[in-house]
């Protein structure tokens, strides 16, 4: 089977005169002139009328996008559901000042739980930014121990959460025996 090259022209039994506009991993984008644009599979029925040399990179730019998306959702967390106890769904958090003057403030517990939630995605990606960068070791470690004690301070939401895995860890305190 000879590899052809973006540029290169064919004739397909069923779609009639078609040019290769891209080469994916299992075959051909074709636009065909009369059936607009079809992905045919590399052992397709086709007749070669003008071969052009395949270049030597054979993924598209939109193929590597693509890519790297599915494994930035599958790795990164930043799409992770998490769910919130069965106890607060449909619940409300009630913000009652303590000047009477003042009206309280309702707000759905699954709305504050999502921003919760958000808080330590970003965080998450903070960190992974920090790990990413030029600092020096003992910066990096500082600003970790930073980002812990963010994590600390909000292990008080952990209520919230479902699964346990899911929650805020803080620094571990005292010594284990």
């Amino acid at each position: 089977m000879q590899l052809l090259g973006i540029g290169s022209r064919i004739r397909h039994p069923e779609f009639g005169h078609g040019v290769i506009i891209n080469l994916k991993t299992n075959g051909y984008t074709v636009t065909f002139m009369d059936e607009g644009v079809k992905l045919l599979a590399f052992t397709a029925p086709f007749e070669v009328i003008e071969a052009i040399e395949p270049d030597g990179d054979l993924v598209s730019l939109l193929d590597v996008e693509q890519a790297l998306s599915r494994v930035l959702q599958k790795w990164g967390g930043l799409t992770e559901i998490v769910p919130l106890g069965d106890k607060w769904k449909g619940g409300k958090l009630i913000m009652k000042p303590g000047r009477t003057d003042l009206a309280s403030k309702e707000m759905p517990i699954d709305a504050f739980f999502h921003k919760i939630v958000m808080v330590r995605d970003r965080l998450r990606v903070l960190e992974q930014r920090v790990n990413a960068s030029g600092l020096d070791d003992e910066e990096k470690v500082s600003i970790q121990q930073y980002i812990t004690r963010i994590y600390g301070s909000l292990t008080s939401f952990n209520l919230l959460f479902k699964n346990t895995e899911q929650s805020f860890v803080g620094e571990k305190g005292g010594v284990e025996a």
